[in-house]
Protein backbone atom coordinates (compact mmCIF):
# COMPACT_ATOMS: atom_id res chain seq x y z
CA UNK A 1 0.00 0.00 0.00
CA UNK A 2 2.86 2.45 1.09
CA UNK A 3 6.53 2.35 -0.43
CA UNK A 4 9.22 5.40 0.95
CA UNK A 5 12.36 5.70 -1.17
CA UNK A 6 15.03 7.20 0.22
CA UNK A 7 13.06 9.90 2.08
CA UNK A 8 14.55 13.00 3.09
CA UNK A 9 13.51 16.40 4.82
CA UNK A 10 15.10 18.96 5.88
CA UNK A 11 14.41 22.53 7.46
CA UNK A 12 16.52 25.06 7.10
CA UNK A 13 17.24 27.73 10.07
CA UNK A 14 18.69 31.45 10.77
CA UNK A 15 20.19 33.36 7.74
CA UNK A 16 23.28 34.16 5.99
CA UNK A 17 26.19 32.82 7.41
CA UNK A 18 23.96 31.76 10.13
CA UNK A 19 21.53 29.61 8.26
CA UNK A 20 22.08 25.46 9.36
CA UNK A 21 20.12 23.03 8.05
CA UNK A 22 18.16 20.27 10.52
CA UNK A 23 18.09 16.88 9.01
CA UNK A 24 14.78 15.59 10.39
CA UNK A 25 14.38 12.60 8.22
CA UNK A 26 17.34 11.07 6.26
CA UNK A 27 16.99 8.74 3.43
CA UNK A 28 14.36 6.43 5.53
CA UNK A 29 13.14 3.25 3.50
CA UNK A 30 9.77 1.87 4.61
CA UNK A 31 6.99 -0.32 3.29
CA UNK A 32 3.33 -1.00 4.83
CA UNK A 33 1.51 -3.96 3.51
CA UNK A 34 -2.21 -4.15 2.49
CA UNK A 35 -4.10 -4.56 5.88
CA UNK A 36 -1.11 -4.29 7.90
CA UNK A 37 -0.47 -2.40 11.20
CA UNK A 38 2.89 -0.59 11.15
CA UNK A 39 4.04 0.54 14.29
CA UNK A 40 5.92 3.68 14.64
CA UNK A 41 8.58 4.11 17.67
CA UNK A 42 10.58 6.47 18.74
CA UNK A 43 11.35 9.53 21.54
CA UNK A 44 10.58 12.92 21.05
CA UNK A 45 12.71 14.52 17.86
CA UNK A 46 13.33 11.19 16.38
CA UNK A 47 10.99 12.04 13.15
CA UNK A 48 7.68 10.34 13.74
CA UNK A 49 5.30 13.21 13.27
CA UNK A 50 7.33 14.72 10.31
CA UNK A 51 7.17 11.54 8.59
CA UNK A 52 3.42 11.41 8.90
CA UNK A 53 3.24 14.64 7.81
CA UNK A 54 5.29 14.18 5.11
CA UNK A 55 3.41 11.11 3.92
CA UNK A 56 0.40 13.04 4.03
CA UNK A 57 1.57 15.74 1.94
CA UNK A 58 1.07 17.97 4.90
CA UNK A 59 5.20 18.81 4.66
CA UNK A 60 6.94 18.71 1.08
CA UNK A 61 9.94 16.58 1.06
CA UNK A 62 13.01 17.24 0.14
CA UNK A 63 14.21 14.65 -1.92
CA UNK A 64 12.75 10.85 -2.05
CA UNK A 65 9.82 8.89 -3.25
CA UNK A 66 6.69 7.93 -1.60
CA UNK A 67 4.09 5.51 -3.47
CA UNK A 68 0.78 5.05 -2.45
CA UNK A 69 -0.96 2.22 -4.33
CA UNK A 70 1.06 2.40 -6.86
CA UNK A 71 0.87 5.65 -7.50
CA UNK A 72 3.99 8.17 -7.29
CA UNK A 73 3.22 11.41 -4.80
CA UNK A 74 4.84 14.66 -6.92
CA UNK A 75 6.76 16.82 -4.58
CA UNK A 76 4.95 19.44 -5.28
CA UNK A 77 1.66 17.90 -5.40
CA UNK A 78 -1.46 20.09 -6.35
CA UNK A 79 -4.82 20.07 -7.26
CA UNK A 80 -6.58 17.21 -8.41
CA UNK A 81 -3.09 14.96 -7.84
CA UNK A 82 -3.02 16.21 -4.36
CA UNK A 83 -6.53 15.73 -3.71
CA UNK A 84 -6.64 12.28 -4.88
CA UNK A 85 -3.41 11.85 -2.76
CA UNK A 86 -5.68 12.97 0.63
CA UNK A 87 -8.91 10.56 -0.64
CA UNK A 88 -6.49 7.81 -0.34
CA UNK A 89 -4.59 8.64 3.03
CA UNK A 90 -5.61 10.38 5.79
CA UNK A 91 -4.14 11.65 9.39
CA UNK A 92 -6.01 11.20 12.75
CA UNK A 93 -3.47 13.69 14.76
CA UNK A 94 -2.21 13.40 18.39
CA UNK A 95 -4.10 16.66 19.93
CA UNK A 96 -8.17 16.53 19.85
CA UNK A 97 -8.07 20.14 21.34
CA UNK A 98 -6.51 21.81 18.46
CA UNK A 99 -6.81 19.18 15.53
CA UNK A 100 -11.01 20.46 15.49
CA UNK A 101 -12.08 23.70 14.42
CA UNK A 102 -13.98 25.18 16.95
CA UNK A 103 -16.35 27.49 14.47
CA UNK A 104 -17.54 24.22 12.68
CA UNK A 105 -20.08 22.07 14.17
CA UNK A 106 -19.48 18.04 14.65
CA UNK A 107 -21.79 17.62 11.82
CA UNK A 108 -20.30 20.27 9.34
CA UNK A 109 -16.30 18.69 10.44
CA UNK A 110 -17.27 15.18 9.97
CA UNK A 111 -19.35 16.14 6.56
CA UNK A 112 -16.92 17.72 4.57
CA UNK A 113 -14.52 15.27 3.84
CA UNK A 114 -18.07 13.40 2.44
CA UNK A 115 -18.32 16.41 0.38
CA UNK A 116 -15.14 17.12 -0.59
CA UNK A 117 -14.54 13.60 -2.25
CA UNK A 118 -17.94 13.18 -3.66
CA UNK A 119 -18.23 10.23 -1.49
CA UNK A 120 -22.26 10.57 -1.40
CA UNK A 121 -24.81 12.87 -2.90
CA UNK A 122 -25.70 15.93 -1.15
CA UNK A 123 -29.36 14.50 0.20
CA UNK A 124 -27.09 11.56 2.14
CA UNK A 125 -24.58 13.52 3.95
CA UNK A 126 -26.32 13.78 7.14
CA UNK A 127 -27.52 9.46 7.10
CA UNK A 128 -23.40 8.79 6.27
CA UNK A 129 -22.39 11.42 8.91
CA UNK A 130 -24.98 9.74 11.70
CA UNK A 131 -23.61 6.19 10.33
CA UNK A 132 -20.02 6.96 10.98
CA UNK A 133 -20.64 9.24 14.53
CA UNK A 134 -22.51 5.44 14.93
CA UNK A 135 -19.39 3.45 14.29
CA UNK A 136 -16.85 5.53 16.26
CA UNK A 137 -18.72 4.72 19.67
CA UNK A 138 -20.97 8.69 19.56
CA UNK A 139 -24.33 7.84 19.78
CA UNK A 140 -27.48 8.38 19.68
CA UNK A 141 -25.34 10.49 16.29
CA UNK A 142 -28.15 12.65 16.43
CA UNK A 143 -27.12 15.23 19.28
CA UNK A 144 -23.90 15.34 18.57
CA UNK A 145 -24.20 16.66 15.11
CA UNK A 146 -25.16 20.25 15.88
CA UNK A 147 -22.73 20.63 19.30
CA UNK A 148 -19.48 22.10 18.93
CA UNK A 149 -15.99 20.76 19.73
CA UNK A 150 -15.89 22.62 23.30
CA UNK A 151 -18.59 20.86 24.08
CA UNK A 152 -16.87 17.76 24.03
CA UNK A 153 -14.51 15.63 26.38
CA UNK A 154 -10.96 14.86 24.62
CA UNK A 155 -12.02 11.22 23.81
CA UNK A 156 -15.15 12.24 22.63
CA UNK A 157 -13.34 14.92 20.27
CA UNK A 158 -10.82 12.15 19.48
CA UNK A 159 -13.80 9.97 17.96
CA UNK A 160 -14.65 12.79 15.79
CA UNK A 161 -11.21 12.99 14.38
CA UNK A 162 -11.30 9.27 13.92
CA UNK A 163 -14.72 9.69 11.96
CA UNK A 164 -13.79 12.85 9.88
CA UNK A 165 -10.56 10.46 8.89
CA UNK A 166 -12.81 7.71 7.87
CA UNK A 167 -15.00 9.23 6.46
CA UNK A 168 -12.84 9.88 2.91
CA UNK A 169 -12.47 6.69 2.70
CA UNK A 170 -9.22 6.19 2.93
CA UNK A 171 -6.59 3.35 1.95
CA UNK A 172 -3.94 4.40 4.21
CA UNK A 173 -4.26 6.09 7.83
CA UNK A 174 -1.59 7.39 10.00
CA UNK A 175 -2.42 7.76 13.49
CA UNK A 176 0.29 10.01 15.60
CA UNK A 177 -0.15 9.17 18.96
CA UNK A 178 -3.83 9.34 19.24
CA UNK A 179 -4.35 8.47 22.84
CA UNK A 180 -1.21 10.44 24.48
CA UNK A 181 -3.30 13.38 25.19
CA UNK A 182 -6.24 11.79 26.42
CA UNK A 183 -6.87 10.19 30.30
CA UNK A 184 -5.33 6.75 30.93
CA UNK A 185 -8.95 5.80 31.92
CA UNK A 186 -9.86 5.73 28.00
CA UNK A 187 -6.64 4.71 26.09
CA UNK A 188 -7.11 1.82 25.84
CA UNK A 189 -10.99 2.03 24.37
CA UNK A 190 -9.83 4.51 21.34
CA UNK A 191 -6.79 1.26 20.69
CA UNK A 192 -9.42 -0.62 20.24
CA UNK A 193 -11.79 1.27 18.49
CA UNK A 194 -8.53 1.84 15.46
CA UNK A 195 -7.94 -1.77 15.69
CA UNK A 196 -11.69 -2.90 15.16
CA UNK A 197 -12.12 -0.42 12.52
CA UNK A 198 -8.97 -1.09 10.70
CA UNK A 199 -9.73 -4.92 11.05
CA UNK A 200 -13.47 -4.08 9.81
CA UNK A 201 -12.53 -2.28 7.12
CA UNK A 202 -9.15 -3.86 6.17
CA UNK A 203 -7.30 -0.26 6.59
CA UNK A 204 -3.55 0.10 6.18
CA UNK A 205 -2.29 2.11 9.42
CA UNK A 206 0.87 3.58 10.29
CA UNK A 207 0.45 4.00 14.41
CA UNK A 208 3.12 6.50 15.51
CA UNK A 209 4.16 6.18 19.71
CA UNK A 210 6.82 6.22 22.15
CA UNK A 211 5.50 3.81 24.16
CA UNK A 212 6.56 -0.01 22.86
CA UNK A 213 3.69 -1.52 24.99
CA UNK A 214 1.17 0.22 22.80
CA UNK A 215 2.86 -0.52 20.02
CA UNK A 216 3.34 -4.29 20.88
CA UNK A 217 -1.02 -4.24 21.06
CA UNK A 218 -1.56 -2.63 17.89
CA UNK A 219 0.91 -3.87 15.64
CA UNK A 220 1.90 -6.54 13.21
CA UNK A 221 5.32 -4.66 12.65
CA UNK A 222 7.76 -2.50 14.49
CA UNK A 223 9.90 0.02 13.14
CA UNK A 224 12.51 1.87 15.59
CA UNK A 225 13.21 5.77 14.64
CA UNK A 226 16.16 7.90 15.88
CA UNK A 227 17.45 11.10 14.61
CA UNK A 228 15.48 10.25 11.84
CA UNK A 229 16.50 7.04 10.89
CA UNK A 230 14.93 3.82 10.85
CA UNK A 231 17.40 2.01 13.45
CA UNK A 232 15.40 -1.43 13.57
CA UNK A 233 12.36 -2.89 11.82
CA UNK A 234 10.88 -6.28 12.08
CA UNK A 235 7.82 -8.69 13.00
CA UNK A 236 6.34 -7.06 16.35
CA UNK A 237 7.35 -10.71 18.37
CA UNK A 238 10.84 -10.48 17.08
CA UNK A 239 11.50 -6.80 17.84
CA UNK A 240 9.63 -7.36 21.32
CA UNK A 241 10.87 -10.54 22.00
CA UNK A 242 14.34 -10.43 20.86
CA UNK A 243 15.48 -6.40 20.24
CA UNK A 244 18.94 -5.91 18.23
CA UNK A 245 19.24 -2.16 18.92
CA UNK A 246 20.70 -1.01 21.96
CA UNK A 247 18.02 2.02 21.59
CA UNK A 248 15.14 -0.72 20.94
CA UNK A 249 16.93 -2.35 24.27
CA UNK A 250 16.47 0.51 25.94
CA UNK A 251 13.22 1.75 24.80
CA UNK A 252 11.74 -1.88 25.87
CA UNK A 253 13.33 -1.47 29.51
CA UNK A 254 11.20 1.57 29.80
CA UNK A 255 7.98 0.25 28.70
CA UNK A 256 5.78 -0.87 31.74
CA UNK A 257 5.57 -5.12 32.01
CA UNK A 258 3.80 -5.67 35.42
CA UNK A 259 5.09 -9.29 34.73
CA UNK A 260 8.67 -8.59 35.39
CA UNK A 261 10.44 -8.40 38.57
CA UNK A 262 12.48 -5.58 39.57
CA UNK A 263 15.29 -7.75 40.02
CA UNK A 264 14.65 -9.42 36.28
CA UNK A 265 15.27 -5.76 34.38
CA UNK A 266 18.32 -5.14 32.30
CA UNK A 267 19.45 -1.62 33.98
CA UNK A 268 20.93 0.75 31.42
CA UNK A 269 22.92 3.74 31.63
CA UNK A 270 21.08 7.05 30.71
CA UNK A 271 24.36 9.07 28.76
CA UNK A 272 23.09 11.91 27.53
CA UNK A 273 20.61 13.56 25.56
CA UNK A 274 19.48 12.85 21.49
CA UNK A 275 21.98 14.63 18.87
CA UNK A 276 21.95 17.80 17.62
CA UNK A 277 20.01 17.44 14.30
CA UNK A 278 21.55 20.61 12.70
CA UNK A 279 25.22 18.36 13.22
CA UNK A 280 24.72 14.86 13.17
CA UNK A 281 27.77 12.62 13.64
CA UNK A 282 29.33 11.01 10.68
CA UNK A 283 28.79 7.65 12.67
CA UNK A 284 25.87 6.46 14.57
CA UNK A 285 23.59 9.33 15.90
CA UNK A 286 23.42 6.96 19.13
CA UNK A 287 26.89 6.03 19.75
CA UNK A 288 27.18 8.73 22.64
CA UNK A 289 24.28 7.36 24.83
CA UNK A 290 25.19 3.53 23.88
CA UNK A 291 27.09 1.12 26.38
CA UNK A 292 28.39 -1.07 23.21
CA UNK A 293 30.15 1.30 21.70
CA UNK A 294 33.17 0.57 19.64
CA UNK A 295 35.84 3.14 17.68
CA UNK A 296 34.07 2.19 14.58
CA UNK A 297 30.39 3.64 15.86
CA UNK A 298 31.49 6.90 15.33
CA UNK A 299 33.50 7.13 12.00
CA UNK A 300 30.69 5.70 9.58
CA UNK A 301 27.33 4.97 9.06
CA UNK A 302 26.33 1.22 9.25
CA UNK A 303 23.58 -0.02 6.90
CA UNK A 304 20.74 -1.73 7.80
CA UNK A 305 21.30 -5.41 7.95
CA UNK A 306 18.96 -8.72 8.29
CA UNK A 307 19.53 -10.55 11.15
CA UNK A 308 16.28 -12.86 11.07
CA UNK A 309 13.59 -13.12 8.79
CA UNK A 310 12.03 -9.63 7.59
CA UNK A 311 14.34 -8.41 10.80
CA UNK A 312 16.66 -5.51 10.30
CA UNK A 313 18.90 -3.14 12.22
CA UNK A 314 21.11 -0.71 11.66
CA UNK A 315 24.14 -1.83 14.10
CA UNK A 316 28.05 -2.30 13.85
CA UNK A 317 27.40 -5.27 16.06
CA UNK A 318 25.82 -7.36 13.33
CA UNK A 319 27.54 -6.60 10.06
Amino acid sequence: MLEIRALTKRYSIGRGTRRKYVEALTEVDLSVERGEVLALVGESGSGKTTLARTITALEQRTSGEIVVDGELLPVRARGRRLRHHRHSVQMIFQDPYASLDPLHSIGSTVGRPLRSFDIVPGDQVQAAVEALLDEVGLGPASEFLKRYPHELSGGQRQRVGIARALAARPKLIIADEPTSMLDVSIRLTILNLLLDLQRAQGLSMIFITHDLASAHYMSDRIAIMYAGRIQEIGPTTDVMGNPRHPYTQLLREAAPDPSREIDEIDHFEDRGDPPDLAALPNGCAFADRCTFVKDECRQALPDLVEVASNHHVRCILYV
